[in-house]
């Protein structure tokens, strides 16, 4: 597989049964409204999920209180009822899962496969904060917990838009991080007990995140999960290059703007903007775009024209 055009998606055809265990989601952090790129990926999980036959679960990403936004994940919600991108199942929180969390991170130690590392990140400085070996000078009341990631850990994998893919975690990011210091739980380890807890199939999501699946690979393996498929869909960036994010303060998706930002992302996702032609509300745009999606026009990334998304 060498990138868009693919024939690896899942999909159905007329006449077809529906092909068993297909279920996507999208998973936005509260930090912000929703932004165009947010919708993108959004937009897209919704697509390939009903391009599959299959089905399209919300989760919030509530893990890190110091980076949210009040009343950001209501925002976001409300949002994406709006488009109509309704979930198939109800909203999970993550901030309601703390227990899978506790229980995956207790296996991954009773198994000597996840430590204690007490050094900070002064000490991982000459090592460009890649943990190889505890340099620790003092023991920290409430130490990091990380995966014991071997030598030559090479992962790899065919991403259904990007292609081919290969990274040696251990070189390129070392013994990464499942509990924070602060106690807080890492991205890496939420994401995929939930993955494996809610049956996702297909991990559908913002070309940002492709350095992540090496190491949450490595963590399914080590807890013995199914790895999903996965699809790392372009960015949305401005006109520097640089991705659009919540962060750096891109502009909100407006809800006087509803239909516009679903064509929008459609034109992103490198789909024909005559094949939605005279679609009218949120509801009709959404079934004619189910009904005409082709993945295989999804880019690598994204050409200039769209990359100013507003």
């Amino acid at each position: 597989m060498t990138g868009p055009g693919t024939a690896g998606f899942p999909a159905t055809s007329p006449g077809s049964a529906t092909p068993p265990g297909y279920r996507g989601r999208f998973a936005p952090s509260p930090t912000g409204d929703l932004h165009p790129g947010s919708l993108l990926a959004a937009f897209g999980s919704w697509l390939l999920a009903r391009h599959a036959g299959g089905e399209w679960w919300l989760r919030v990403e509530d893990l890190d209180p110091p980076r949210e936004v009040a009343g950001a994940a209501e925002r976001q919600l409300a949002t994406l009822a709006a488009l109509g991108l309704h979930p198939d199942a109800p909203v999970v929180r993550q901030s309601d899962r703390h227990a899978l969390y506790a229980a995956a991170l207790e296996r991954l130690l009773d198994d000597g496969l996840a430590f204690a590392c007490h050094c900070t990140r002064s000490e991982l400085a000459a090592t460009g904060g890649i943990h190889r070996a505890c340099v620790a000078r003092s023991r920290r009341r409430q130490p990091a917990i990380r995966l014991r990631v071997p030598e030559a850990s090479i992962v790899t994998f065919d991403d259904l838009i990007q292609g081919p893919q290969r990274q040696d975690v251990a070189d390129d990011v070392g013994d990464f991080v499942l509990r924070r210091a602060d106690g807080l739980w890492a991205y890496q380890l939420a994401v995929v007990v939930d993955d494996a807890e809610q049956g996702i199939t297909d991990v559908v999501r913002g070309a940002d995140l492709l350095d992540s699946t090496g190491r949450q690979i490595l963590l399914q393996r080590a807890l013995g999960l199914p790895v999903p498929r996965h699809a790392h869909l372009p960015l949305v960036t401005d006109a520097t290059g640089r991705k659009l994010s919540k962060s750096e303060g891109a502009a909100p998706v407006g809800p006087g703007a509803v239909r516009a930002s679903l064509v929008e992302a459609w034109r992103a996702l490198g789909q024909d903007p005559e094949a939605l032609a005279g679609a009218g509300d949120p509801p009709g745009l959404l079934a004619l775009a189910a009904a005409r999606f082709d993945p295989a026009r999804i880019p690598v990334a994204l050409p200039p024209r769209v990359q100013t998304m507003r």
